[in-house]
């Protein structure tokens, strides 16, 4: 297998991981606490940092074996990522001005593979 499908494959599992931890953050958002401190020091908020953390190193590992170009082209996948996982896990419903920003994207990330 080609190394650089390697980190391109670990680029997109920090994009996921990303997406994964902001879920877990509107989860939280969404509940009601007792105190301040517990709106922070929640399991959900701790959980979700450490993916935030995880998925730092992991695109800084991956940014060192693929071109620079790439990523920010990667990175507006997680942009869609999001609220597709907000539907999926939380029931919410997406947008018609949703749909048509995610299509941009798309559609940008298309032409910039030309």
């Amino acid at each position: 297998m080609n190394e650089s499908y390697l980190y391109l494959g670990l680029y997109l599992m920090a994009i996921l991981v990303s997406a994964f931890s902001q879920l877990l953050l509107k989860i939280s958002a969404n509940k009601t606490y007792s105190s301040p401190i517990r709106e922070y020091l929640n399991p959900y908020v701790i959980v979700a940092y450490g993916f935030f953390f995880l998925s730092t190193f992991l695109t800084m590992l991956a940014m060192k074996y693929i071109p620079l170009s790439t990523g920010p082209v990667l990175d507006s996948l997680g942009v869609i990522l999001v609220p597709l996982l907000g539907c999926l896990v939380l029931k919410e419903k997406i947008s018609k001005r949703q749909l048509v920003g995610m299509a941009v994207i798309m559609v940008g990330v298309f032409l910039f593979n030309l």
